[in-house]
């Protein structure tokens, strides 16, 4: 028996055959974007305290009303959209708020605009709901999103854009001209956009992150992805919200019913508090995460190597053939974590039919010795290798 065409041939996800190889040669994993640290210790005594002290059965589909409720009073204070208490689901993770989206409003045959270099999840969920997947490539160093090319990408059975600003694997964040750029398309065209901002709260260096439900024409068009997982760095959670227009959301709802039906009580009692914590702590959190992408970037370009800025999310890159290296990214990745115990994430993962082979994704969510160490690690490779 055979299974189905879109998962039927395809290989482990790069996240986890790159973690495999970390755990395997014990090495310093900088590929999976997780934090080292162990999240909030507020949010993580209240989880613990509603497991023994709350409700552990089913929670309303549509996730706990004190947390919908929490979601639209955090984005009206911090972002300024009005959300309604009907345009908010609670998803397990982020990329079930992305797969529940996706089989509410992709039909057989729709096409689905993205952006490459894109998260690799994207293209078959997409597929798996019958859609078809258009690809923009962003072009490298720039990454700019530019409407000529949007506009080249769409014909007569686009139905939906799926974008995620701030971008990974490339640590962009698109800036007001580019929102407004995409925004005019997706109006001018008609078209549903799902907008996976899960890196909202993590953008460096006084940038702004621009919300596309709050750009003219959007808000009764744009699903908006957040993740609870990326604002406390407390991935592992997996809690998720898909936000809109209740006439969007309600058939999200539905395909969210089939999908995991509900998300641990618990989990979303810490994380309605934490939501509602002032502005001052998620500044912090993002000077935190500054500081270790400045601490990785100053001691890899110390060992001689070119990086690439990281204006948002958990990443920067390696700009292989900048520092003189030969190697494809791939090639380079595996012969790190085997030869000096540093586990990265090849760039060219996030193309479907690659052309960005000399970029080596890595995380400095991680603690200052950790960071040390690994610069230290990718230098010794780096003279060997050259």
């Amino acid at each position: 028996m055979s299974a189905h065409p879109v998962f039927a041939d395809m290989p482990v996800t790069v996240f986890e055959t790159m973690s495999g190889l970390a755990r395997r040669h014990g090495a310093i994993n900088l590929g999976q974007g997780f934090p080292d640290a162990p999240g909030p210790e507020a949010l993580r005594r209240l989880a613990a305290e509603a497991v023994l002290n709350g409700s552990n059965q089913y929670p309303p589909s549509r996730g706990d009303p004190v947390l919908r409720e929490a979601v639209v009073e955090h984005y009206r204070r911090l972002q300024g959209v009005d959300l309604t208490f009907d345009g908010v689901v609670v998803t397990s993770g982020a990329t079930e708020a992305i797969a529940a989206a996706l089989l509410a409003h992709v039909r057989p045959g729709d096409e689905v605009v993205i952006f490459e270099p894109a998260y690799d999840a994207y293209r078959p969920l997409i597929e798996r709901a019958g859609g078809v997947v258009r690809a923009v490539r962003l072009q490298a160093p720039a990454w700019r999103l530019t409407e000529a090319a949007l506009e080249a990408a769409v014909g007569p059975r686009t139905r939906m854009v799926l974008v995620n600003n701030p971008l990974n694997p490339a640590a962009r964040v698109f800036d007001a001209d580019e929102v407004a750029a995409l925004a005019s398309v997706c109006v001018r065209h008609d078209l549903i956009v799902v907008s996976d901002e899960v890196w909202e709260h993590v953008v460096f260096d006084g940038r702004i992150h621009r919300t596309l439900l709050a750009a003219p024409g959007m808000a009764d068009r744009v699903v908006k992805i957040g993740s609870a997982g990326k604002m406390f760095g407390l991935t592992g959670w997996k809690v998720g919200f898909a936000c809109g227009s209740p006439d969007l959301i309600a058939p999200l709802a539905k395909a969210h019913q089939f999908l995991t039906f509900s998300t641990p009580p618990n989990l979303q009692t810490a994380v309605a508090a934490g939501l509602a914590w002032p502005v001052d702590w998620f500044d912090q959190m993002r000077s935190d995460l500054c500081r270790s992408r400045d601490r990785l970037a100053a001691a890899l370009t110390a060992e001689g190597y070119v990086v690439t800025p990281g204006e948002g999310t958990y990443f920067l890159c390696l700009n292989l053939a900048g520092s003189g290296l030969a190697l494809d990214d791939t090639t380079f990745c595996r012969r790190i974590v085997e030869a000096v115990g540093v586990a990265a994430i090849p760039l060219s993962a996030f193309e479907h039919d690659p052309v960005t082979r000399t970029l080596a994704r890595l995380c400095f969510a991680k603690s200052d010795a950790v960071l040390d160490e690994a610069a230290e690690r990718l230098g010794r490779a780096l003279r060997a290798l050259l």
